[in-house]
């Protein structure tokens, strides 16, 4: 049995944009038996440029029920069937999030049109569902409506099945590779794999294990190692998996460093030694014997953590050279220039002379610490907040002076007025260079619920 689907959403994010509008066709391969269309309240503002591209307005979903109240008729038409859809991973995310949000884990077999028709209708210049129905002679009754693009999607899986044969057996819904895994792998379990950020390990027939890996969805990630034939190397981990477990994490931080940590203390066969970053340039700070802070670049070597990394040398140096600009600092004493005097901008009357005992370190050091102060880290305190295991749970990865200090999950109902659970939570972890890394790449680049100071 086929569960045809498609939905309208308030935006692209299965994360942050909900379901406006959903239609279900049930199929048994051969014809329609069962269908069910409804707008569905999004309990939010409807985007304009949606409303111009789908026709749906705030207007005609005001009174329309709302995700949970049609919960139970989805799971009842989609139970014991495949779920299919045009791009199905996206329509496929954004139900199994609105699932999320009311504590039900809801999974399905996935078939995706838009793969399959590539395999067996070569040739097309695209696949878009509009283009591919255009050549193909379906006509789309209300494109960018559940209803309509749901229909011309059934009439298009009706000339897959046509196609190949081995469809309408569901040969193809199941893993092909199963002959090719090793013949302990319980294959059945592969369905319990959320789809969910955390980190997974594969086991050898021994209990060894021999791979370590993250991904912000789970289910996915396994299931392509276990179909990857893109190398020998690929091919080999694959047919000596016997086992898998995974953790959920919740957040993809979490995620990260975890692995990080597990990778470090398993050394496993297929992981090579720990990934390189990208960034072997350090900025270092260090007090010499005359009690001035000091400066220094360098490649980053061992577990010494640098203050922060960069690609190159020349993105390390042109760093300094823009504190010691902003602050007034010594070229010396910035480690940008090597000699036994004064620096050279002592000389043309830039620099103060701490390079030479002219200006002392206490009023020096004043505007080092501002520079120092740059950088996030330096002898702060904090928590990381960001998205927990379920709704009512938060992740914290706590920085202690700067350090990297532990992560933990605490219940937002138990916070209160303090952050006593928070700091109760954290279970502590070692800090290093590579989670150094990982840490100020996320800051960077992307966004977390809460900083909290402590």
């Amino acid at each position: 049995m086929y569960a045809i689907v498609d939905i309208e959403t308030t935006g692209g994010s299965a994360r942050l944009e909900r379901i406006t509008e959903i239609a279900i066709y049930l199929h048994d391969g051969k014809q329609i038996v069962e269908e069910y269309c409804t707008l569905v309240n999004p309990e939010r503002s409807i985007p304009y440029f949606i409303t111009s591209l789908t026709g749906i307005t705030n207007e005609m979903v005001e009174d329309a029920p709302k995700f949970y109240e049609v919960a139970k008729r989805v799971v009842e038409m989609t139970e014991g069937a495949v779920f299919v859809a045009h791009n199905a991973r996206f329509d496929y995310s954004f139900i199994r999030q609105e699932f999320s949000m009311l504590g039900y884990n809801f999974k399905r077999p996935l078939l995706d049109t838009v793969a399959l028709s590539r395999k067996l209708l070569p040739g097309h210049k695209s696949y878009s569902l509009g283009k591919l129905c255009g050549e193909l002679g379906i006509e789309i009754n209300g494109r960018h409506r559940a209803s309509g693009d749901a229909l011309a999607t059934v009439r298009l899986l009706e000339i897959l099945l046509e196609r190949d044969s081995a469809l309408q057996s569901g040969s193809l819904i199941k893993n092909r590779k199963a002959s090719k895994l090793h013949p302990a792998l319980d294959v059945s379990r592969l369905q319990e794999i959320p789809e969910e950020p955390g980190v997974y390990y594969f086991y050898n027939e021994d209990g060894d294990v021999i791979y370590v890996g993250k991904s912000c969805n789970l289910f996915q990630r396994v299931n392509t190692h276990l179909s990857n034939n893109t190398s020998s190397r690929a091919m080999e981990m694959r047919s000596m998996i016997a086992d898998i477990t995974w953790e959920s994490t919740g957040s993809e931080l979490i995620a990260l460093l975890l692995e990080s940590a597990e990778i470090k203390m398993n050394k496993p066969l297929f992981n090579r030694a720990q990934r390189r970053t990208g960034h072997p340039w350090g900025i270092f700070s260090f007090t010499d014997s005359c009690g001035y802070i000091r400066f220094e670049f360098r490649r980053v070597t061992g577990d010494a953590v640098p203050l922060s990394l960069f690609a190159s040398r020349d993105n390390v140096r042109g760093r300094l050279e823009q504190l010691m600009a902003k602050y007034e600092l010594c070229q010396k004493l910035c480690g940008l220039y090597d000699t036994d005097g004064p620096c050279f901008h002592h000389q043309v009357s830039l620099c103060r002379g701490a390079c030479c005992g002219e200006e002392k370190p206490k009023e020096y050091n004043e505007r080092a610490l501002m520079a120092l102060d740059e950088f996030i880290f330096r002898e702060r305190n904090f928590f990381i907040i960001d998205r927990g295991r379920n709704a009512e749970e938060r992740s914290a990865v706590k920085i202690l002076n700067g350090k990297y200090a532990g992560y933990g999950y605490f219940n937002i109902n138990e916070v209160g007025f303090g952050l006593e659970a928070v700091h109760d939570c954290i279970t502590k972890a070692p800090d290093n260079r590579d989670i150094q890394v990982i840490i100020k790449s996320w800051l960077k680049n992307h966004r977390v619920e809460r900083i909290i100071d402590f």
